[in-house]
């Protein structure tokens, strides 16, 4: 017991509007359901957890994780509860903020633990229709602060350090029990291409339709990580674990699940720091950065770009930093930094044709390729001609050269290409071109499950207003209001490009 109040316990029991009578009876209730039927607790109990900073025994914190988890219709981890034995729970700085905003970083040994228990409630929340949008995204301000001495810290070092006990044989969290045993080096093999074939399927038809099955997956190597493999099958399934969290991250702001969506980032980057991979953790740190630029937080985005940079090391290749650098010009051009846009893009350019492909690139990295280098300088450049108009022809070549070079199977990528040069077409009053590339992306949404695609669509639309009069457009409009779905969730956010 601290002594002092349990912050993130009491504000997300304020948010649930229970009593603490309430809850206590609803602990029991879930704990007996659970399987644990002699477990009571009572009011004077709830009180202590949330005014003294008590932390209950087991299974009382899981529990109350189920309990906040369906109650708020979001995930809410032990770790969001401040209901972990490492350090003072929901401890606050004098100034009132969060001593580490989302529970991040947490400590090495908890990643398996926080990995399997948030992919459990994810899980629980899709099997009971919830909707899981409902938290706060932390500022990129506030996660780089956090992860950073920690991101820069050697893995080995831990490695090597002496064990009192082995983290790793801690039980998973949440209902879905995961039996731990050994696994080879096959075994690994097939997860590793289990991952190719969920990346293709995002990159085809946007993240609805597989999220959940990505998650899945990533519950289930939780469950494997929770047994102590030799060091280079446990490097493997750390990456493994990295690129399904980085895919359940991606899929999950593809469907407007944004704090969830933002989890999976860190989680991602807790899982290769783990496997020793500091450019896939850069990387992932880097998907959250491209996250703040579509919700309209470019600032927030170029925080976590110099943490994701710094961090991911000198044995980041070429290719990978020019992919870091095309992120950082877009949240620059978000903001209307034409000159340092413009040399961003420039330092991009230089590294990606200095990459000769003498080192194969990781599974990761294969997707970055020449169109999506031109694809991320149209958007830039797109995004920039809100403040220069005189950009938009730059951004239409870009765009063009991306359409022309995009290889079958990024379906999801080319309808950007098109939105792209069609807002930019627009912008620079031509709306005959504009009229025709707005169509082609239209009619490629149909197959497309990315509520992003919808967004930048929301985006196009609006430049159309100017057009209304010419018949042609006007036609376009009224098509883009039957197709465009009811905003449902995320409704309120802004999309910048």
């Amino acid at each position: 017991m601290s002594g002092q109040p349990n912050t993130r316990l009491s504000d997300l029991f304020g948010l649930a509007g229970w009593s603490k009578g309430e809850l206590a009876r609803l602990v029991n209730r879930q704990a007996a359901a659970m399987g644990h039927l002699q477990l009571a607790t009572d009011t004077s109990r709830v009180r202590r957890w949330i005014d003294m900073g008590e932390i209950p025994r087991d299974p009382v914190p899981q529990v109350l994780a189920v309990l906040f988890t369906e109650r708020l219709g979001r995930v809410v981890t032990t770790e969001d509860l401040g209901l972990v034995r490492h350090g003072r729970p929901g401890k606050r700085r004098g100034d009132g903020s969060a001593e580490h905003p989302d529970g991040v970083p947490w400590a090495p040994e908890r990643t398996a633990a926080v990995l399997t228990e948030f992919t459990g409630m994810d899980l629980m929340l899709n099997r009971r229709g919830l909707v899981g949008a409902g938290a706060a995204l932390a500022a990129g301000s506030a996660l780089s602060s956090a992860m950073h001495d920690w991101l820069h810290t050697d893995p080995a070092l831990a490695a090597d350090a002496p064990r009192i006990h082995d983290p790793l044989h801690a039980d998973p969290a949440g209902f879905d029990r995961y039996e731990a045993a050994p696994i080879g080096s096959q075994e690994i093999e097939e997860l590793e291409r289990s991952v190719e074939v969920f990346r293709a399927w995002d990159a085809a038809r946007g993240g609805g339709l597989q999220r959940k099955a990505v998650v899945g997956q990533l519950n289930e190597v939780g469950g494997m990580l929770a047994y102590r493999h030799p060091d280079h099958l446990q490097r493997r399934l750390w990456g493994v674990a990295a690129n399904l969290a980085v895919l359940a991250g991606w899929m999950s702001h593809d469907v407007g699940l944004e704090p969830t969506a933002q989890k999976y980032f860190v989680i991602a980057a807790h899982a290769a720091r783990e496997g020793g991979d500091r450019p896939r953790a850069g990387e992932a740190l880097s998907r959250a950065a491209r996250q703040m630029v579509h919700l309209g937080k470019p600032d927030d985005a170029l925080d976590l770009m110099k943490l994701a940079k710094s961090g991911a090391g000198e044995e980041a290749l070429p290719r990978t930093r020019a992919m870091l650098y095309t992120i950082e010009a877009w949240a620059q051009a978000s903001m209307g930094r034409g000159q340092a846009m413009r040399r961003t893009l420039g330092l991009a350019e230089d590294l990606f044709v200095s990459d000769k492909g003498d080192v194969p690139p990781p599974s990761w990295m294969q997707m970055f390729d020449e169109a999506d280098l031109h694809g991320m300088q149209a958007l830039a450049y797109r995004t920039l001609a809100d403040h220069e108009p005189a950009v938009a022809g730059i951004a239409q070549r870009h765009a063009k050269e991306a359409i022309e070079l995009r290889s079958k199977g990024h379906d999801r990528s080319q309808i950007f290409d098109y939105l792209s040069l069609a807002s930019a077409c627009f912008i620079a009053d031509d709306p005959e071109q504009a009229d025709r590339y707005a169509r082609l992306a239209l009619v490629s949404m149909g197959a497309n499950s990315s509520h992003r695609t919808w967004d930048r669509l929301r985006q196009m639309y609006r430049l159309t207003a100017q057009y209304a009069g010419y018949p042609k457009i006007q036609d376009l409009r009224e098509e883009i209001k039957l197709a465009l779905p009811k905003r449902t969730r995320g409704a309120g956010r802004t999309a910048t490009a």
